[in-house]
């Protein structure tokens, strides 16, 4: 019988350590009312605390991205985790609101950057020679999988017990997932006496990245990258994209679904099947985006995600579950759909090897719209006592993230050499 190559073995771990940390980072949807209810605080400052935590977890991206090469994959897999684990173990002695920023969003923000921002290209890019895009649509699939499975769980326990026993389940899973990490996770291949996936010959290694400054790589990435246009158009549909789902959908469709008297175990089970729909999609779109025109791909993602976004207040309001069902499918389908063309591109344009920290700041990018959703979801809704404006704003900006992508070139047309400078 052959043996399985150690590269799924790691896709596996990768999987499931996202899997803990985006239930971390898409629980606060559960959360809002909780908090609310128990400290009396204003939803728009739990929206802001959440917000930060979106835009720092974003905007970390590039530096976890060069910290990677520095200290190596599972080094920086251990301090995410126990960094979310701390944080989440803080949340039950918090009783003021600084103290709610400081930990959802400062310290869940910090260590869910190692996790939900370049770990699945760095893995794909590193363990897989062959079926890349499939790697990245795995794991990229797998933030929605813990919403999947765990949000229903979690509202439940809220709606029954407290929201102190749902935070008692995270830390349980966020301690087995360490204890995992620690035993069984490797930085390279070379570790284990392998090749990447699909790579017959070995390839040269460049220089030892060890010595240099993690910051100064972040940064010289970021000041190369900004002179080619495919950046600002993927950075700039990509701030559309955190805008249209993490940030909007993730943190206040639960609360948009109560306003309409929507139970919170019903709301929650509608964003659990979006995310069983979002695995399938997510994980078809990077075999598709092995296969054909990312652009064309990234066009109508957006295009459909828009369509339904501005849908969705109507369905709410006709309150019929056949349509909140229909919405959940179609939009969990188109999720993050976007990431593994993104990806793609990016790994086109700027190369393997400066792919990972040039996506990091463009995922940077994606959590400041995500951010911006967050926090102005919460706004809005205390300035109309409606969600409704939020939502249709988004589904126009998703139709205009359409037509940014699809200004990208086709064709391999730049590239970053090592001193710096831009060629065609």
């Amino acid at each position: 019988m052959k043996r399985i190559h150690y590269s799924w073995v790691i896709l596996i771990l990768t999987f499931f350590s996202i899997i803990v940390a985006g239930i971390i980072r898409s629980s606060s949807g559960v959360f809002i009312v909780p908090f609310e209810n128990e400290y009396g605080w204003d939803r728009s400052i739990i929206s802001l605390a959440f917000a930060v935590s979106l835009f720092l977890y974003g905007l970390s991206g590039p530096f976890m991205a060069a910290l990677i090469e520095v200290l190596g994959l599972k080094k920086m897999m251990v301090l995410g985790m126990s960094t979310l684990l701390a944080g989440i173990c803080l949340t039950f002695f918090m009783e003021h609101e600084w103290q709610l920023m400081l930990i959802w969003g400062m310290i869940i923000g910090l260590g869910s950057g190692v996790f939900l921002t370049v770990l699945s290209p760095y893995v794909a890019n590193r363990w897989f020679e062959k079926r890349r895009g499939l790697a990245v649509g795995i794991l990229t699939a797998s933030t929605a999988t813990g919403q999947l499975i765990l949000l229903p769980a979690l509202a439940i326990i809220i709606e029954n017990y407290s929201f102190k026993w749902a935070l008692g389940l995270i830390v349980f899973l966020s301690l087995i997932m360490l204890l995992m990490i620690l035993f069984f996770m490797k930085n390279t291949p070379k570790e284990v006496g392998l090749l990447p996936y699909g790579t017959e010959e070995e390839i040269k290694e460049e220089a030892a990245v060890q010595k240099k400054n993690p910051i100064g790589m972040a940064f010289r990435s970021l000041n190369e990258a900004v002179r080619v246009k495919e950046f600002w158009l993927l950075a700039g549909s990509f701030f559309i994209c955190g805008l249209s789902t993490n940030g909007l959908i993730g943190t206040h469709f639960i609360s948009y679904c109560i306003s309409f008297g929507l139970p919170v175990v019903m709301a929650a089970s509608l964003l659990s099947f979006m995310g069983i729909f979002d695995l399938i999609g997510t994980t078809l779109s990077g075999w598709l985006s092995d296969r054909f025109d990312n652009r064309w791909l990234l066009f109508w993602y957006y295009g459909l995600r828009g369509a339904s976004l501005v849908l969705l207040p109507f369905a709410l309001k006709e309150g019929t579950i056949t349509l909140l069902i229909l919405f959940s499918v179609f939009y969990g389908l188109d999720w993050i759909a976007t990431v593994p063309p993104t990806i793609s591109i990016s790994r086109q344009v700027f190369g393997v090897e400066k792919s990972g920290i040039v996506y990091g700041w463009i995922f940077a990018s994606h959590q400041a719209g995500a951010a911006v959703a967050a926090y102005g979801g919460g706004l809005i809704f205390k300035v109309f006592n409606s969600y409704t404006w939020a939502f249709f704003l988004a589904g126009i900006f998703c139709l205009l993230g359409s037509l940014f992508v699809i200004l990208i070139k086709r064709k391999k047309a730049v590239s970053i050499v090592e001193n710096g400078a831009v060629s065609p």
